[in-house]
């Protein structure tokens, strides 16, 4: 699960990935659309959509012509998974150095 999280979380910390993945977010769109709707070619938008599929945040589908690029709940979901899991970590190393902390008074 980890692995899945940390791929996502890789492709997000591209600007350009996360301004594409934050429109996609509002609804699923073309590489036209979004490429018209950023400043980014639509091959540039195509190499990023390709990263985003490949770490499991977005799927496509055909729609005539064209592609229809949209968010894939479960890899946001396993996205989110891997934060908490960060985060419950984080929060009990502090919560067990406070505590020793205050065994030391």
């Amino acid at each position: 699960m980890g692995t899945y999280g940390e791929a996502g979380l890789g492709a997000l910390g591209d600007p350009t990935r996360r301004a594409i993945f934050e429109h996609l977010a509002e609804r699923p769109r073309s590489v036209t659309e979004l490429a018209s709707e950023l400043p980014v070619s639509r091959p540039a938008v195509s190499q990023h959509l390709r990263a985003l599929k490949e770490a499991g945040l977005v799927t496509d589908r055909a729609s005539g012509t064209r592609r229809i690029y949209q968010v894939d709940p479960e890899g946001v979901l396993r996205l989110r998974a891997y934060l908490d899991r960060i985060w419950t970590d984080a929060f009990a190393a502090f919560k067990a150095a406070a505590e020793a902390d205050d065994t030391k008074e």
